[in-house]
């Protein structure tokens, strides 16, 4: 039990960060405070104690405290802790996604291209946005209008004709100088524009152009002018909501049954992008207030200076607003303001904002009463005595043996959890056999999952009839896994939907459900996944495989020197029949690499 007494007794004013510690030594809690000892004495007060901080002080074994110097230091310092630790009664929003760019490259002819992931390349970013369906239309749209390259650097260069991209109006063809430098660049500047938001420029000058273009008789160019104008004014008629040149995040979140919504509506220069909705990891009785005000804290003092907005605006009240602003200012290059109250345009994007949460809300809520009622059915089928919380199934996939790739899919109340898939790569076993690699990739889960102490699944599934379930019994008896439900699912005629025979260990008796069973349904449906998440690890294995050159196994054989061969050569054909003096002529090898490179290549090896 803790002494809370004698902590809080020595406990500074300070302000600072605390952590709490259950008896697993594990941290369950992340808060900040202005003055330490008052906020921490706070939680051992028995009135007006909500459920979810009884629930914490109950698994509170120790406490420890990181003083720092300001209120604004803490809050930083908390939520880096938070991000990194992830603690159970801390509201989570934590977000795996990477969110996609447009990026232009930073060439004499730059191109213009679809990016996602860390930003390493040497170009010019606009983003993040929220879906990449959009970015891939408006980069479609911009070569369209305006016909810059989308191509690679290699490709780019070895061009002597124009491709396909040029002939259907994409690209004005800058690698074989089809267009100057200074017009090419100029096309770049009304791209670099469109993203800003400045349409209207862009209409003004491009109206000038074709006005000249006519005065000129160049009838064709003044056409592309104007068909170039009617593009952009199409498009400002969609954007009915717009404040001039506003970077702008609207954030508004929506609950219900004691589940948390929270959509952010992204405009950039005056235009909405989209919206992208997030789920707290974890629901623990919070109000509305206090997830919002866990979210902005989360979310935003974790953005880069670019992808930054300079107001933020939200739905509700959020907690400390001054002290959360001071905190995401002292990040960032520019000052960031956070409204609670609008008027306007801002108004209507809060409704716009609102009604995507409480419609993903709802499609939530919806899909877990579904999950709810399908492991309900399973429990009546499989005679359990509770409602299993975590089904794990299993799937193999080969091409006649080689590349052999096991699955393993998990499916808890929350659905398919992808963060807790696993892969194994089967060795060491006679190709092509199933049973065998069922049993190995089945040994190597559960034999680590006891090792480690973790909890086991109530349902395993393995994709398969009476042999692969016979595998999976060896193991389990191995491992003394007697409280696990074992079930095989059989393909049935043809291989044909509906069909399939289910197996449990317990029993030799199959099973049939019907089609409509939710119980079948839901196994069908974990059953597909498990195929899927395997055949796809198959296919980058195989694919990997066939890439390999037998060059990479060669010792002292870098990519240089790779590439300088098959270009010499012309291929990896030309450096097979290319004799030993013949490979000394490249630049980088030398007599001794030679004979090295054509022992490799003719089996000849000491």
């Amino acid at each position: 039990m803790f002494d809370h007494k004698n902590f809080l007794s020595t406990l500074t004013t300070c302000p600072g960060v605390y952590q709490m510690f259950d008896r697993e030594g594990c941290l369950i809690y992340v808060g900040k405070a202005k003055n330490l000892k008052k906020r921490v004495t706070q939680y051992f007060q028995k009135k007006r104690q909500d459920l979810k901080t009884i629930a914490l002080v109950a698994h509170i074994v120790s406490i420890a405290v990181i003083v720092t110097q300001t209120e604004s230091d803490a809050l930083l310092l908390e939520t880096d802790l938070i991000q990194k630790h992830h603690p159970h009664y801390n509201i989570d929003f934590r977000d795996d996604k990477s969110y996609p760019y447009i990026a232009l490259s930073q060439d004499d002819y730059p191109r213009l291209f679809f990016y996602r992931g860390a930003r390493k390349e040497l170009a010019h970013y606009f983003g993040p946005y929220p879906h990449g369906g959009y970015v891939k239309s408006t980069v479609m749209l911009l070569q369209k209008l305006f016909r810059i390259r989308s191509c690679k650097n290699t490709f780019f260069r070895s061009r002597t004709r124009p491709c396909l991209q040029y002939q259907i109006g994409r690209c004005s063809a800058p690698c074989v100088n089809f267009i100057s430098q200074n017009d090419y660049a100029n096309d770049i500047r009304y791209v670099k524009l469109f993203l800003e938001g400045k349409n209207q420029e862009i209409i003004q000058e491009l109206t000038r152009r074709m006005n000249a273009a006519s005065r000129q008789l160049q009838y064709e160019e003044a056409l592309h002018y104007r068909n170039q104008i009617h593009e952009l004014r199409e498009m400002q008629k969609t954007q009915t909501l717009r404040v001039q040149n506003s970077n702008i995040d609207v954030v508004a979140i929506a609950q219900k049954l004691e589940v948390s919504c929270v959509a952010i509506l992204i405009i950039r220069f005056g235009r909405v992008l989209g919206c992208k909705t997030l789920f707290p990891k974890r629901n623990i009785n919070a109000n509305l207030c206090e997830v919002l005000t866990s979210f902005v804290q989360q979310y935003y003092l974790n953005l880069s200076a670019e992808e930054m907005p300079n107001e933020i605006i939200v739905n509700d009240k959020i907690d400390q607003v001054k002290l959360m602003s001071a905190a995401i200012n002292t990040r960032v290059k520019h000052k960031v303001t956070i409204k609670q109250q609008v008027k306007g345009a801002r108004a209507a994007w809060i409704n716009m904002a609102l009604s995507s949460a409480q419609q993903a809300l709802q499609t939530r809520l919806s899909t877990n009463a579904d999950i709810h009622q399908k492991l309900l059915d399973l429990k009546e089928f499989c005679k359990l005595p509770h409602t299993p919380k975590r089904i794990e199934c299993f799937d193999i996939s080969h091409t006649m043996g080689a590349e052999t790739i096991a699955s393993c899919v998990v499916f808890t109340d929350r659905g398919l959890i992808k963060k807790d898939y696993r892969r194994f790569n089967i060795d060491d076993i006679v190709p092509g056999d199933d049973y065998a690699a069922m049993q190995q990739a089945m040994r190597r889960r559960y034999a680590r999952l006891k090792t480690e102490e973790k909890p086991l699944p109530d349902i395993v599934i393995v994709d398969g009839g009476k042999g692969q379930l016979t595998q999976a019994m060896n193991v389990f008896e191995e491992l003394q896994m007697d409280d696990v439900i074992l079930m095989g699912i059989a393909k049935g005629e043809g291989r044909k939907v509906g069909l399939e025979t289910i197996y449990f260990s317990h029993t030799q008796q199959p099973f049939h459900l019907a089609m409509d069973s939710l119980a079948f349904r839901l196994i069908q449906q974990i059953r597909d996944e498990a195929h899927r998440f395997a055949i796809t690890g198959h296919r980058a294995k195989r694919n990997k495989y066939q890439r390999h050159s037998i060059l990479e196994d060669i010792a002292d054989i870098g990519k240089k020197r790779r590439l300088a061969l098959l270009t010499h050569f012309g291929g990896l054909q030309g450096v097979k029949n290319a004799s030993v003096q013949d490979l000394s002529k490249v630049p980088g090898v030398s007599q001794t690499l030679a004979r090295q490179i054509y022992d490799a290549l003719h089996g000849k090896v000491e």
